[in-house]
């Protein structure tokens, strides 16, 4: 059962997504995208019908202006009983058909527009679900610009599609399809000289489209990588400013922006041409019908009303054979934003929230047999081999060695963000990897190094270790963490915003914030991963002590770099190149002559 979701094609999910070509097969799988308007169907269906009747009044203007200008030019309009019509009853009709012509279109907006709505608001949910279960190396491999920009900006096309292209590209086939039936009413001589002068203005204007589509893919791209130039300075903000690199991310943002214009005007160059052979070629053709059209009605073989009705019908098809290239690229954009938002729909996500799994109950005995690691990413590269070690319930282990050793990947692993590479993980005496994935999490709880807090209040923050806690029970906690006297002293109190990441906190702040979330989770399985590593003495007394509270009766496992702080562990692991080279108490290993644990006190010692 594997857990971490690689995507065999390793395509990334940003810039790099395939060009999707239309035809049967990506029609197909586009057409997937159209299962979230499933539980709107009935008013796709109304919608659609109240399209089709709008069209087909549409079409009928032609006719009441050619029998309209008939009238009016000494040939007379009979009703099939053989009464004349007259121009007033003629106009009359003719506002009565734009009335309902206009009712039939604001029905049609409305309702697709809610299917649109509705339709993209079920998939931006699928979306969000998929990605906050998909496993850690996928993050790793792509992007959160890139990820994010599938949610925002392939949505959106997804959604002009919904509420506008379909629509338009419906009308457009029935105003062409209904448009050429009745020319060939009207006169089927001039509709075969008219449709003669078609077929190469479309390959021509195929062959234009294909490049436009290429052009403007090409400056998508380079937009796109310019908004994760943004995402990713404005994220790592403090490090700009930090570095005086605000003149060098300008520069850097400056010259994609460059980039996308050069690729916009290229685009738009091509755009430019194909509207000038539009207007030249399609209304050239027209001109010509025209003046055929004119010679019949001057050797009487035509009426005036038949002429306006052919040079209208003639209009609305060459309009529409026009509006078709566009709207041929905007199919093609739609089926290659349905193709990427897909691809994120059926990657494997984590086997979480398992049909029928009960509730576990977690003492904490946790025991390592034989595991190695490789991630994903560089299975070259063996990060951890051959760990073995057994915890009991409610023991405080200590892991310490030199950075990159491998200490975070073992308490990673405990929280299956990865699939193991060899051996096996026992909790309680049961294969951690056999065990409901939100079950087994619910019973860890992690104080990492480096606290990351959302943009809310801090109420918010301490209860997303359990979200129906009371406010007693989070203040309980708060105090317990040494937490409550900073709280208590901001005028909003448990309502302080805390700012984005927590940036209006001190990092003492934020980590006994933290220590708080996890007191008020109660796990069984308490993670400290260097949580005092970035504190000051006074921080760290504090959090220490929080800490302390926070570990009594729980399994803990400390990760450290300031071995004062692991002092009372019931067992240290000494951890180097992805193995265990020694195990022991403090006093056992800080007499061991040349041991590594021995060694890396003598040098904080010194440092101190």
């Amino acid at each position: 059962m594997a857990r971490s979701g690689l995507n065999t094609s390793g395509n990334d999910v940003g810039t790099d997504a395939p060009k999707v070509k239309l035809n049967k097969e990506s029609f197909r799988q586009g057409l997937r995208i159209f299962r979230f308007t499933l539980p709107y169907r009935t008013k796709f269906i109304i919608g659609l019908v109240l399209l089709t009747l709008s069209s087909a009044t549409t079409m009928a203007f032609p006719w009441i202006i050619g029998k309209l200008a008939d009238t009016a030019s000494g040939h007379p309009v009979a009703l099939p009983n053989g009464t004349l019509v007259t121009i007033n009853q003629i106009a009359l009709a003719f506002a009565g058909l734009i009335l309902i012509q206009g009712l039939f279109s604001f029905g049609r907006i409305w309702f697709f527009t809610q299917v649109s709505e509705f339709t993209v608001r079920d998939i931006r949910q699928a979306l969000y679900q998929k990605f906050v279960t998909l496993p850690i190396p996928y993050f790793e491999r792509n992007r959160v610009g890139a990820i994010t920009s599938r949610i925002t900006s392939d949505v959106s096309v997804i959604q002009d599609s919904f509420s506008l292209t379909l629509a338009e590209l419906f009308r457009q086939v029935t105003t062409l399809l209904a448009g050429i039936v009745f020319i060939m009413v009207v006169s089927v001589k001039l509709s075969m000289f008219m449709l003669l002068t078609f077929p190469p203005i479309v390959v021509l204007a195929m062959v234009f489209g294909r490049k436009i589509r290429v052009l403007a893919k090409a400056t998508q791209d380079e937009l796109a990588k310019t908004n994760v130039i943004v995402e990713e300075t404005l994220q790592g903000i403090n490090t700009v400013k930090a570095f005086t690199n605000e003149q060098f991310e300008t520069g850097r943002y400056t010259s994609s922006l460059t980039k996308t214009v050069r690729a916009a005007l290229r685009s738009n160059l091509y755009r430019g041409g194909f509207v000038s052979f539009v207007i030249i070629g399609l209304f050239g053709g027209i001109v010509l019908v025209l003046w055929r059209a004119a010679t019949l009605v001057q050797s009487g073989q035509m009426t005036i009303g038949d002429l306006t009705q052919f040079a209208l019908y003639t209009i609305f098809i060459g309009a529409s054979v026009a509006g078709l290239g566009e709207l041929y690229g905007k199919v093609q954009s739609t089926l290659g934003s349905s193709e990427r938002i897909l691809e994120i729909l059926d990657e494997p996500a984590e086997p979480t929230h398992r049909p029928g799994a009960t509730p576990l109950q977690i003492r904490g005995d946790i025991a390592y047999q034989h595991v190695a690691f490789r991630y994903p990413t560089r299975p070259d590269l063996a990060v951890l081999k051959d760990i073995t070690f057994d915890i009991q319930a409610g023991e405080k282990v200590a892991l310490v060695g030199p950075s990159g050793a491998g200490k975070s990947t073992i308490v990673q692993l405990l929280m299956q963000f990865y699939e193991l590479s060899g051996g096996k993980i026992f909790i309680d005496g049961r294969d951690a990897a056999l065990l409901d994935l939100t079950e087994l999490r619910r019973h860890i709880g992690i104080v990492p190094q480096e606290t990351i807090l959302f943009g809310g209040t801090i109420r918010e923050n301490i209860a997303y270790g359990d979200t129906s806690a009371t406010d007693a029970e989070i203040i309980r906690a708060a105090k317990q963490a040494n937490a409550w006297q900073f709280i208590e002293s901001f005028p909003e109190g448990l309502d302080t915003l805390v700012g984005e990441r927590g940036i209006k906190l001190s990092g003492g702040q934020r980590q006994r914030i933290a220590i708080a979330r996890a007191i008020l989770k109660n796990p069984a399985i308490l993670i400290l991963d260097e949580a005092t590593s970035a504190l000051d003495s006074e921080s760290e007394k504090l959090v220490q002590s929080a800490m302390d509270e926070l570990m009594v009766g729980r399994t803990s496992i400390i990760i450290a770099h300031r071995l004062s702080t692991i002092r009372k562990a019931d067992k240290i692991l000494v951890i180097d190149s992805g193995q265990i080279v020694e195990q022991g108490t403090h006093e056992e290993l800080a007499h061991y002559d040349n041991g590594l644990y021995a060694n890396l006190l003598k040098l904080q010692f010194e440092l101190s």
